[in-house]
């Protein structure tokens, strides 16, 4: 197993999470039984952002492109990867605290909007 192949497939699996965090509220909107899915994804995400932390994959892409005789890196995958792409000066407290932010407070409306749709639909059955 080649270990840059898997550190570059990290990469893309870590990518499509967060992804997946931000946007997949809007795949419940259509697909109402995916929040089972996407609320602890949800939250995981919103838990890293709020609270500082350095997603588990970081450290494990890290290991995997030290393996493959690649250089490592500090800070997380959204400093290293995502914020350099957004935000040129990297990644602040301040700017990771409005992301997580950002994450609660818009899906936060989106499930509302399920929610009351929902609740509706409950109503109006006899």
């Amino acid at each position: 197993m080649n270990p840059g192949l898997v550190a570059d497939g990290l990469v893309l699996v870590h990518a499509f999470f967060i992804v997946f965090v931000a946007l997949g509220g809007l795949l419940v909107l259509r697909w109402p039984s995916l929040a089972y899915l996407h609320l602890p994804c949800l939250l995981w995400g919103i838990a890293i952002e709020l609270g500082g932390f350095i997603c588990p994959l970081t450290p494990l892409e890290i290991q995997w492109r030290l393996a493959a005789g690649e250089g490592s890196y500090t800070g997380g995958f959204i400093d290293h990867y995502v914020m350099p792409a957004i935000y040129p000066a990297g990644l602040t407290r301040g700017i990771q605290i409005l992301l997580g932010l950002a994450l609660l407070i818009g899906n936060g409306l989106l499930y509302g909007y399920l929610l009351h749709k929902h609740s509706r639909r409950s109503i109006r059955r006899p």
